[in-house]
């Protein structure tokens, strides 16, 4: 089976987990994450998810998963150990057109949740259409490494930019160079080591302009040596 690979803004959007256990935990935090409205069904919960209700963060529906649980959702995860249940909120989510995953049923589903690496605003989704989600997370282990936490910041700068950038008007070839070069130059190594002096240094010459991190808006953490 093959997947259409898409983003979607869920913020504000109701989403219903059918479950309460360990993996319904997980798909509940990353729901949240995103901003989305999220109703959990079941009798029991985890330990942290009971903390999440007593903040306020999610409605709890305090038994098994009914017919019509779903009315007003967009999106639905099922993640029971009972096929019988999977199999039924399935069928009454596929029938009113909703988005639907049954946690480790790529049958049972009409979206897959890809293994994802997160660094700031930069979001890469990897999956194998459900074949084999070790191989995925072995991609996503293997990108981790690639792509340190500290990259979060280099995006932040080069969208910063680019913003800059545009007030300037600068021909597209000239822009994509800035870019290029600034992407390949040490500026990873200048962010983790907290050096906002040779960052400020490689700004002005990449960019010809008298910028900086304190005009972009931006905050480097100094590091002592």
């Amino acid at each position: 089976m093959k997947f259409y690979p898409v983003f979607i803004n869920i913020e504000g959007k109701r989403c219903v987990v059918v479950g309460g256990g360990r993996v319904a935990e997980r798909k509940v935090l990353a729901l949240l994450e995103c901003g989305a409205d999220v109703v959990v069904v079941s009798p029991a919960l985890t330990e942290r998810l009971k903390g999440l209700k007593r903040k306020g963060l999610v409605e709890h529906i305090n038994r098994r998963y009914r017919g019509g649980d779903l009315e007003g959702a967009f999106l639905v995860v099922s993640a029971t150990d009972s096929q019988s249940l999977n199999e039924k909120v399935f069928g009454e989510a596929e029938k009113e057109g909703l988005l639907i995953n049954v946690v480790d049923r790529p049958g049972l589903c009409n979206f897959i949740v890809p293994s994802v690496v997160r660094r700031g605003d930069v979001t890469i989704a990897i999956s194998t259409s459900g074949s084999s989600p070790y191989t995925a997370r072995w991609l996503r282990e293997r990108i981790e490494e690639f792509l340190p936490e500290e990259f979060a910041k280099v995006v932040e700068i080069v969208g910063a930019v680019r913003k800059m950038m545009l007030k300037e008007k600068p021909n597209d070839d000239k822009k994509l160079r800035i870019f290029k070069q600034l992407l390949e130059s040490p500026l990873l190594e200048y962010i983790r080591r907290g050096d906002r002096r040779n960052i400020n240094a490689l700004l002005r010459e990449v960019t010809g302009l008298d910028m900086t991190l304190s005009k972009l808006g931006i905050k480097i953490e100094e590091r002592k040596p």
